[in-house]
């Protein structure tokens, strides 16, 4: 299938609740799908993300073959220095066999990292900012749910990482190994009523045997608080691998900071068929702060340490003014018993 044909007629989406911000009050996970949002998951937060899954290809035409298998996807991000900067590790590691049905049978039992990719993602335009829209009118609820064209215009971000291929790793072409670069821009609209659209240009591998270009486009819509659907096309080709594939699936928000998920994958050819399940969970460590709040809160010296001087100066002028007061009160009373006794 033309990637191209297959990106019009498919245009579903992503992982879990967006908002107009870099971080959120609540999760804010990549899972089930496998694109990347254009935001981070902010200053001073850990995130860890990881899905075991159950995969299998065959393929029809000569020469056939079959593969059954499970692996799991994994990924720590943490929000560095700045809203905007995301530094972030995540990667692919599956165990399978591949059994070859023409001729005669055999098989080939294989385990590797499919991918392991570091990187770092920096928002370089945020058309939410300091917007007017994102206020909800407290009057409307039509005004809050009518589409507006501004919302076409989608914060952007760009991602820079480097693959690690160890030697002679069963998933990759022959003679990739070592490091290579990985460059990416991912876009994101957010759409009124909770609908969130997410685009991913890749390139990967860069200058190795199986450099590729990637795109994925992903498409979530939250019909509750808790609750988010979604559906994602991804298209790849290379040299040694091409494919469209296609995924749907749904999360579920447990508590502020973990996310349930769950997804199939499957593409629509035979060279090989491809189907997936995958079962996932996201978590992070909130140790957030926000930057303007906090600046506020110096500038005005109102922050923790401050306020303890100054409460700690009042315990202690406090305390003067009853040691004082004492003092007061037994002159006087010594100077009224002179006083009788005379």
């Amino acid at each position: 299938m033309n990637p191209m044909k297959s990106t019009l007629c498919f245009l579903l989406m992503l992982i879990s609740i967006q908002a107009y911000c870099q971080y959120t009050d609540v999760i804010n996970s990549n899972r089930p799908g496998v694109s990347r949002s254009a935001f981070s998951v902010g200053t001073n937060v850990v995130q860890l993300e990881i899905g075991p899954y159950l995969t299998k290809e065959k393929r029809t035409p000569a020469p056939t073959y079959e593969v059954s298998g499970f692996g799991i996807d994994f990924a720590a991000r943490y929000g560095l220095l700045f809203e905007e900067l995301e530094l972030n590790i995540e990667g692919t590691y599956q165990n399978d066999t591949k059994t070859f049905t023409s001729n005669f049978s055999s098989e080939e039992k294989r385990s590797n990292f499919k991918t392991i990719t570091f990187g770092a993602k920096y928002l370089v335009y945020d058309p939410y900012k300091n917007s007017e829209e994102k206020k909800p009118n407290l009057y409307s609820w039509r005004a809050n749910h009518s589409f507006k064209w501004s919302s076409l215009i989608p914060a952007v971000s760009v991602y820079l990482g480097a693959n690690f291929d160890t030697k002679d790793n069963p998933y990759t072409a022959p003679g990739v190994e070592g490091f290579s670069p990985k460059i990416m821009v991912a876009t994101q609209n957010n759409f009124p009523g909770g609908w969130v659209f997410v685009m991913n240009l890749i390139k990967d591998r860069i200058g190795s045997d199986q450099s590729d270009f990637q795109y994925i486009l992903t498409l979530t819509h939250s019909f509750s608080p808790k609750w988010v659907i979604f559906g994602e096309t991804q298209g790849i080709q290379s040299d040694f691998y091409a494919d469209n594939l296609f995924r749907f699936g749904g999360a579920y928000l447990l508590g502020r900071n973990l996310q349930l998920d769950t997804a199939l994958t499957f593409n629509t050819k035979d060279t090989p068929s491809v189907f997936g399940a995958n079962f996932g969970v996201s978590y992070r460590l909130d140790f957030h702060k926000d930057k303007e709040l906090k600046d506020k809160d110096v500038d005005n010296g109102n922050s923790a340490k401050e306020e303890g001087k100054r409460k700690s100066r009042r315990n202690k002028n406090k305390k003067d003014d009853v040691d004082i007061n004492n003092t007061k009160k037994q002159k006087r009373k010594r100077k009224d018993i002179d006083f009788d006794n005379n």
